[in-house]
């Protein structure tokens, strides 16, 4: 399941999208095991329903951040895990869809190289098994996005000296979670005469 963390669509869309779903999910629940002759039943959902659809209208969340919301909103331990197993089984919870879509939208956005996406993915509460699958293929244009973030950068520090904007670059893609090696060919390149502003 995709979660655009960006969606427009405004939260109480959101929660009547998420309710319609989860109605037919219970609807063929009831009418899968209901004798023939049984009139299928009005579904109606508990309380703790109502409140995890309405945090998931808010943001995607991870099984282990719903278990932890439900728990602080005071829900018996049974009924919180009995909920985060029903939002899993109709795909309302999906760690790595999550996790695939944090690490697409903060690469994107933020430009943060592979050991801040993992902390930010841990901080999520992520398991790592969602995290080693988020993150693979992301060697492949690690060093081509902190080039690229590296030059834009590069363009702002014109008014300092060789070494100064070598610091300052090198900490900037440091903070962003590039590796060394990454930090070092991107800065070098960045600064180059031929590809980067012209320092006195």
């Amino acid at each position: 399941m995709f979660i655009d963390l960006g969606a427009a669509e405004p939260a109480d869309e959101r929660v009547a999208s998420l309710r319609a779903e989860l109605e037919r999910e219970a609807r063929d629940h009831v009418s899968a095991y209901s004798a023939p002759a049984e009139k299928p039943r009005k579904t109606s959902f508990a309380p703790i329903s109502n409140v995890s659809m309405h945090a998931l209208a808010r943001r995607g969340m991870s099984s282990r951040e719903m278990r932890d919301y439900l728990r602080g909103r005071e829900f018996e331990a049974g009924a919180v895990d009995d909920e985060v197993e029903r939002l899993e089984s109709v795909a309302l919870l999906d760690d790595v869809a999550l996790g695939e879509t944090l690490v697409r939208t903060l690469r994107d956005r933020k430009g943060l190289g592979r050991s801040a996406l993992t902390a930010e993915l841990r901080r999520r509460q992520l398991d790592s098994t969602a995290i080693e699958i988020a993150m693979e293929g992301l060697d492949d244009d690690e060093l081509e996005k902190a080039l690229e973030i590296a030059h834009k950068r590069a363009a702002q520090l014109r008014s300092y000296d060789t070494d100064t904007a070598t610091r300052r670059l090198s900490a900037f893609l440091q903070r962003k979670g590039y590796s060394g090696s990454v930090v070092s060919t991107a800065v070098k390149q960045a600064l180059a005469p031929s590809g980067g502003p012209v320092f006195r």
